[in-house]
């Protein structure tokens, strides 16, 4: 069985849609939605879609909810994605992700990510085909899809959870530290890149550089506030 965690802070217009579309997945699993309290009624809306709902009492950040869902999960294999998040064909689309894990060495996969066709723009197209290209060459994934073998998650300790930001990457880090880590660039998780166009790429790419730098020198992240977006 495999396992779909997705942490939510005040998702209450997507959450619905991001749980509904595995209504179509034929193999066997279980929708965990990981909430950070919100005011709004992303509870409500995610238990509609046929969810269940763990609520985090502690502090609010990404890389906690994913833990907290995870350490609910029971699944084999456990997939975390964002709040947004569409997966087109998706009961083809899984089954050709997990493909991946029939050899036991494989602990992750990571995908490139791209913004819903109907709102990309150019602008969206040109800085995303440069950033999966670096996270190809890197083996490293985003919040908006990691594919991971349990054992594996267990053994490392989860998502680091003093990261505010950049605990995606940090996971896939480690994670190839046991075992083997893949890219498949034929598949692609699509987003609703609201966060991108609402504050605009260059301040996305300015908090991302800052983030970076900050982790790699002081091991902790620039950011320190888990805002609605992802």
């Amino acid at each position: 069985m495999i396992s779909i965690v997705i942490p939510a802070l005040q998702e209450e217009k997507f959450i619905a849609d991001t749980v509904g579309q595995f209504r179509e997945l034929s193999i066997p699993h279980e929708i965990i939605v990981a909430d950070g309290k919100s005011s709004d009624r992303t509870v409500e809306e995610a238990q509609r879609a046929g969810a269940r709902v763990v609520i985090s009492h502690g502090v609010r950040r990404p890389s906690r909810q994913r833990n907290e869902g995870g350490r609910a999960a029971t699944g084999d294999i456990i997939l975390f994605i964002d709040s947004s998040v569409r997966l087109p064909d998706i009961d083809a689309f899984i089954r050709k992700a997990l493909a991946h894990f029939e050899d036991p060495h494989v602990v992750g996969l990571a995908l490139p990510q791209r913004i819903y066709p109907e709102a990309e723009t150019v602008t969206d197209r040109f800085i995303l085909v440069v950033t999966n290209w670096m996270l190809h060459l890197q083996k490293l994934g985003s919040g908006k899809f990691i594919l991971v073998r349990r054992r594996a998650f267990e053994r490392i300790g989860g998502f680091r959870e003093d990261l505010v930001a950049g605990e995606d990457h940090d996971i896939f880090r480690r994670l190839k530290t046991v075992g083997t880590v893949h890219f498949d660039r034929h598949l692609v998780a699509l987003y609703s890149g609201r966060r991108e166009h609402t504050i605009g790429w260059l301040r996305v790419l300015w908090i991302w550089t800052l983030d970076g730098i900050w982790v790699t020198l002081f091991d902790r992240s620039f950011s320190t506030e888990w805002r609605q977006g992802r």
